[in-house]
């Protein structure tokens, strides 16, 4: 059927005059660029649909970014000072503890037993002193009485009542007794410096017993245990590593850009990667005084005032310290915010017609920046809704 169809035009137009078919061709092509024009009116001149936004006022926060970890500004890692085996262990990873407590025992038998020969030696020699000192009392009396003697013979020798021998042999006894003290005093000065030593190894051993019981050097909190009951260690073996809650920040990395903007005291947002739909506050309290240079960052101590139910050291979080805070000022999304010829600045929807309007900008945050000139609360600032469409200023809008 088609084909009769197509047939019988064919066969009209045939028929059909040369100055008639140049009209129907003429309507043909007429048809055809109206077709064109009606597509291109659409694309081009057809209202774009945009998000609109009113210019209001009220505050901008501009802060610093920073990335870095949860660190103790008080951490140590508890070992021993003697080599020993573990025999008791006090603690455990995620026990909190006080100043003095004990937190681990090694095993102390050896140590008791030196302990006790050196109490046995000290006690010995003290004794022996003490004995020392009965010998000089003697050697004293020994002395008084050959002086005496010596003093009779010299009277008698005047008289003529004594002979030389008797005279000889009383100043021999005097010079022996007067040896013998002399002696005794030695042997107890001696004896003495034998007390000392023996004070000292009980002293050493005592302090070595002392080191099988190591306490906690401050209250905090045990973050890691390493080993167990039954490990021998030597000093230095790391044991516990026990960190004081006085203290906790985040130590982050910051742009060397910002520099001139920070301060000591600063308040500041913590954002753990674990909540990062929560924020903690926090505080600077130290900036570092070196940057990387390859990375051209510092470090900045942001003090955690209030921590998360679940922490840990060295987990990774987000610090927006602020620099700067403004309240009731003139503000536009930063998504309206658009670049034209190196220049800054919004679409403006004035009647229904897109209008670019260059600004100047004052304080930022990721949400906001404050408009300081080229718009002013009231003004309707637009954004095509698809995202695809770029506004060039002068098209049709139309609000979705």
């Amino acid at each position: 059927m088609a084909n009769e169809t197509w047939e019988c035009y064919l066969s009209d137009m045939k028929e059909l005059s040369p100055w008639m078919r140049g009209i129907l061709r003429f309507l043909k092509w007429l048809l055809t660029l109206a077709a064109i024009g009606g597509a291109i009116y659409w694309f081009r001149f057809s209202p774009v649909l945009v998000q609109e936004h009113t210019v209001g006022r009220g505050e901008i926060v501009e802060e610093a970014l920073g990335t870095g970890t949860l660190e103790a500004r008080v951490k140590v890692t508890v070992s021993p000072k003697i080599s020993g085996r573990l025999q008791e262990m006090r603690v455990d990873q995620g026990d909190h503890v006080a100043a003095g407590d004990l937190l681990v025992r090694l095993d102390d038998a050896d140590l008791r037993q030196q302990v006790e020969i050196a109490q046995a030696s000290l006690a010995a020699a003290k004794a022996a002193v003490e004995r020392l000192k009965t010998d000089l009392q003697r050697a004293k009396a020994v002395l008084v009485q050959a002086r005496r003697q010596h003093q009779r013979v010299q009277q008698l020798m005047a008289s003529n009542a004594q002979t030389e021998a008797d005279m000889d042999k009383a100043v021999e006894s005097l010079a022996i007794a007067e040896a013998g003290v002399a002696q005794s005093q030695a042997a107890i000065a001696e004896g003495k410096t034998g007390v000392t030593a023996a004070e000292k190894t009980l002293a050493y051993h005592d302090a070595r017993l002392d080191d099988t019981q190591i306490n906690a050097p401050f209250a905090g909190l045990i973050i890691r245990r390493m080993l167990d009951p039954g490990d021998v260690v030597v000093p230095g073996t790391p044991i516990l590593t026990l960190v004081s809650l006085k203290e906790l920040w985040i130590s982050a990395w910051v742009d060397e850009t910002v520099m001139g903007s920070l301060a000591v005291d600063q308040q500041a947002r913590v954002v753990f990667r674990s909540e990062a739909d929560h924020s903690y506050p926090g505080q600077v309290v130290r900036l570092g005084k070196e940057a990387d240079r390859e990375t051209r960052e510092f470090i900045v101590d942001v003090r955690v005032l209030k921590l998360p139910p679940n922490w840990a050291i060295g987990q990774r979080a987000e610090v927006y310290i602020e620099t700067a805070r403004k309240t009731a000022c003139p503000r536009v999304p930063v998504a309206f915010l658009q670049r034209r010829e190196n220049a800054l600045g919004v679409f403006l929807d004035q009647q229904g017609i897109a209008r670019w309007r260059p600004v100047t900008l004052g304080l930022q945050n990721p949400q906001w920046f404050e408009v300081v000139s080229g718009v002013r609360p009231g003004d309707v600032v637009v954004l095509p809704q698809d995202g695809k469409h770029a506004l060039a200023g002068g098209e049709r809008i139309k609000v979705q």
